[in-house]
């Protein structure tokens, strides 16, 4: 059953309210395309202005406000958020095809980030230098909030890369406008109840979902100091020229990959087949970081291509509608999705690239696409080395250590990568040679609030979660104090 839809205006400054403009968004399910909701509010740069002003006028004081409180507010909201959880589900299910069980995983995830900079809330430490150089001067660092800040959020795990972004710029001090994808908005505009009933002043926190020029029109605001951004490589590059050209402000930018899996002839292949196939249609392949590209050792090839086409033909019979409890894979996130990945497969069967699993659309309604496996691609191939976003899986074979390397890092992207082995050695000395930002041993990589999370070459700029997702929202102000004024007057 599709679950009401309550909340489809713009919060700003602590109230739901209409776009100036009056312009929608549409939502359709990708499960049946059926019509969820027309009538989203689409922020025009007038609302985008509205809000900036909001969160501009209550910066002075959620600045000035205690560590310990800032920090109270945000357990009191992830608090909420857990008690939502079952509702928040199935907003992003329907709004983007997530089965409930992984959305319910993923607001799980986020809420552990909320935890974990609330914590910091209060503890943001500076540093100090005694006046034992030449000088004689007494020297202070401390670390201050930037101001308003603003994220952009991808369609595929609204609620984690909300927290990423919300989370440290407001124990930090700052104040927010957070847009969501025009794809899935539905469960973020919720958020603004929350965070009304946890307590939070008007202002600190505005949401404006809309498409592009929303996001343009946030990127190249003059009075926003920090905007962070997840999503294409294309609109990345748009919108750091926009804040380039505006006022310089600071840019986080996670721009996806195309990520690679090294499997060893000393892996075990059982856990490195479910890793790369289970582990890798988790959201039905619409994670940033998922390895798309196997790399498997010649001797072993055989076998572990065996196990990965079982595994595959195994995930096709557990998709379903994913409001469904029981479902494990849904469909993709809407049909414009749908149509990209489709012509990738077109393309890759055309070229007479082997297809070992799957390979087409399953059923005639939504947006349902087999979980498809290609068998040596051309290393020029787009099915190899594009983005695809889906349930696409590539498998190629390698001879040795260097080699394996080699093929890992031929790619203009560098977010995540896996590295299959029993040799403990070779694992830390492969994930050292990783020209990438993640690295996951014998698993898929899993993100922590702890640690941080960001790509190296196309894959963006700039680092979400950890302490360097906090330090990412705080500016550096350093003090020196002349510890001899007097005798520097004699001078």
């Amino acid at each position: 059953m599709t679950p009401t839809i309550t909340q489809t205006n713009l919060y700003i400054n602590g109230e739901y309210v209409p776009s100036v403009k009056g312009e929608t968004l549409s939502i359709y399910s990708p499960n049946d395309d059926s019509l969820v909701t027309d009538k989203i509010q689409a922020g025009s740069e007038a609302d985008v202005d509205k809000a900036v002003a909001a969160a501009k006028a209550v910066f002075p004081a959620w600045r000035n406000t205690a560590g310990s409180e800032r920090g109270r507010l945000m357990l009191r909201f992830a608090d909420l958020l857990e008690a939502s959880t079952e509702r928040m589900a199935e907003l992003e299910s329907v709004a983007m095809g997530q089965p409930v069980s992984v959305a319910k995983k993923a607001i799980a995830g986020g809420l552990s980030v909320w935890r974990y900079y609330a914590g910091w809330a209060g503890k943001i430490r500076g540093d100090s230098f005694m006046p034992t150089e030449a000088d004689g001067s007494y020297k202070l660092v401390q670390y201050e909030p930037l101001g308003v800040c603003a994220g952009i959020c991808a369609w595929n795990g609204s609620h984690g890369l909300a927290a990423w972004k919300l989370a440290p710029a407001l124990a930090a001090g700052n104040t927010y406008v957070l847009k969501p994808s025009e794809k899935s908005p539905l469960a973020l505009l919720e958020y603004g109840r929350l965070f009304a009933e946890a307590g939070f002043p008007p202002g600190v926190v505005n949401i404006v979902p809309g498409a592009g020029p929303t996001g343009s029109a946030i990127a190249s605001h003059m009075d926003i100091a920090k905007v962070a951004f997840t999503g294409s490589a294309a609109v990345g590059r748009a919108v750091m020229k926009a804040a380039s050209a505006s006022n310089l402000k600071t840019v986080t930018l996670e721009l996806g990959g195309k990520s690679p899996a090294l499997v060893f002839a000393d892996a075990d292949l059982a856990n490195a087949v479910q890793h790369t196939s289970a582990g890798f249609l988790r959201n039905s392949g619409q994670v940033c970081f998922a390895s798309s590209r196997v790399l498997v050792h010649e001797s072993v090839a055989d076998e572990y291509v065996r196990g990965v086409k079982a595994a595959f033909e195994a995930a096709r019979l557990q998709m379903a509608h994913s409001l469904r409890p029981e479902t494990v894979y849904g469909p993709v996130a809407d049909r414009k999705q749908f149509e990209r990945i489709m012509g990738f497969l077109d393309h890759a069967k055309a070229e007479g690239t082997q297809v070992l699993a799957g390979g087409g659309r399953l059923g005639d309604q939504g947006t349902f696409i087999e979980p498809t496996v290609f068998l040596n691609p051309d290393l020029g191939s787009r099915v190899y080395r594009e983005e695809i976003f889906g349930p696409v899986l590539s498998i190629n074979t390698f001879r040795d250590e260097d080699e394996a390397v080699r093929l890992a890092n031929d790619t203009s992207y560098g977010l995540g990568s896996s590295v299959y082995t029993s040799d403990l050695g070779r694992a830390l000395r492969v994930a050292d040679k990783m020209d990438a930002g993640t690295v996951g041993i014998n698993g898929v990589f899993i993100t922590s609030a702890q640690t941080p999370f960001g790509g190296f070459k196309q894959s963006g700029t700039g680092k979400e979660s950890g302490e360097e997702g906090l330090r990412a929202y705080l500016r550096a102000k350093t003090i020196h104090i002349n510890m001899h004024p007097l005798s520097s007057a004699k001078q």
